[in-house]
């Protein structure tokens, strides 16, 4: 049976496709997401309501997870957390992970786990309510509740070994996620800093992974090469600092022709021309080049997504990866959309969106291809054509919603 799809989404139902037969190769409305498959690519945005998480089975079955986002911050600023209250946002995560990673091998693992910052919505917030791991030694929130769920090979974040720069952090998040570390290096567990400009710190056969962008240096586009943006610390006033946005990891994804790009929270605010260097988003899109699906940095705040890098990435799909009542902004949700800033149809995907959001730019949010859900970006071996599935975060079924293309990469 063929299935007819729609630039706007497949809408062939279970009852639909039951009259005609079955299709055990495709993604059914209405059925739950089926597994992956040797040769697919899947970058899987897992919605918690509570911040980024992003798990990728590469071709071969090998797995990045990028942030397992635990923020504290409740409804009506926050989202509600999904699932529901009775876990935690690491613990959801994890569960996810475990359900789609056990297609591709009879032990689930994390082959890697990126950290792109050190905030709440990526790493894991704290509180008087946060258990103790079993060592005692930190506590169990956002990346340590994932790894309390299953292995992890390799850690890669930003700040390691000294998390110094560009100043020691000190809230208690921070000092519960450096304390994870500490304790993962004791046991042995390996653990890296981000490396800007190579294409070999994370193994995924077939896929070629570029490290963009960290700590204010960028990748040139050439071999390894890179430039620093930022000026020495030593020489900024206090308050000119780059933050922990600023310092974000960013990363391009290719396999075949398909292209993905992911940057955390950098932003491509420049403090209205007064801090030109704090623009570390626009020549780390500058250096990816257009690619076919792009993450909104920053989950779409006024600061992030700026027209240069909307111009830069000009994607088929945009991921919003929304948690807030801020998510996303007026002004970064048109530049999306904007057919002035590069032409041809585009749709946005949004992992979650709260009703003040929507009233607040309702002739924009009324575009959104999907509003709260898992969203699923689906590439075919060997990379020449992929979609986009979104799938319920109410519960654990992963019932597919809707379905999004096929589109040519």
């Amino acid at each position: 049976m063929a299935i007819a799809y729609t630039r706007r989404g497949l809408l062939l139902g279970a009852a639909a496709l039951g009259a005609a037969g079955s299709l055990a190769d495709e993604d059914v409305v209405g059925q739950p997401l089926r597994p992956w498959r040797r040769g697919w690519l899947d970058i899987h945005h897992v919605a918690t309501g509570r911040g980024d998480s992003t798990l990728i089975i590469g071709p071969d079955g090998s797995s990045l997870m990028i942030d397992a986002g635990a923020s504290a911050t409740p409804p009506p600023a926050g989202l509600d957390i999904r699932p529901g209250p009775e876990r935690r946002a690491g613990e959801w995560i994890g569960r996810y992970a475990r359900r789609h990673l056990a297609a591709a091998r009879s032990e689930p693992r994390l082959d890697a786990f990126l950290v792109s910052h050190l905030h709440p919505d990526h790493i894991g917030d704290v509180g008087p309510d946060t258990p103790p791991a079993p060592s005692g030694a930190y506590r169990l929130t956002g990346v340590s509740d994932v790894a309390a769920s299953l292995p992890i090979g390799l850690l890669v974040d930003r700040g390691y070994p000294d998390y110094a720069y560009p100043k020691p952090w000190d809230a208690p998040f921070a000092r519960n996620y450096v304390a994870f570390v500490r304790e993962r290096i004791r046991a042995g567990g390996g653990v890296e800093r981000f490396r800007v400009g190579a294409a070999d710190q994370f193994a995924l056969p077939d896929v070629e992974l570029r490290n963009l962008a960290a700590n204010g240096e960028v990748w040139t586009g050439r071999g390894t090469e890179t430039r620093r943006l930022f000026p020495p610390i030593a020489s900024l006033a206090k308050d000119d600092l780059p933050d922990e946005n600023a310092c974000s990891t960013a990363i391009r994804l290719r396999y075949g022709a398909f292209g993905y790009f992911a940057a955390g929270d950098l932003t491509s605010h420049d403090f209205y021309g007064a801090l030109p260097w704090r623009d570390v988003e626009t020549p780390a899109a500058e250096a990816a080049g257009p690619v076919d699906v792009a993450v909104a940095a920053h989950h779409g705040m006024f600061d992030a997504t700026g027209a240069a890098v909307v111009r830069a990435l000009r994607p088929r799909a945009w991921i919003i990866q929304g948690w807030h009542a801020a998510h996303p902004s007026t002004d970064a949700l048109e530049r999306m959309l904007s057919t002035r800033l590069y032409p041809g149809p585009r749709d946005v995907f949004a992992a979650g969106l709260s009703a003040a959001n929507e009233l607040a730019h309702k002739w924009l949010t009324d575009r959104l291809a999907a509003r709260q859900g898992h969203l699923v970006v689906r590439v075919a071996p060997g990379g020449e054509r992929y979609r986009i599935v979104v799938t319920d975060n109410r519960d654990e079924a992963d019932r597919v919603l809707s379905i999004w293309g096929p589109w040519s990469a």
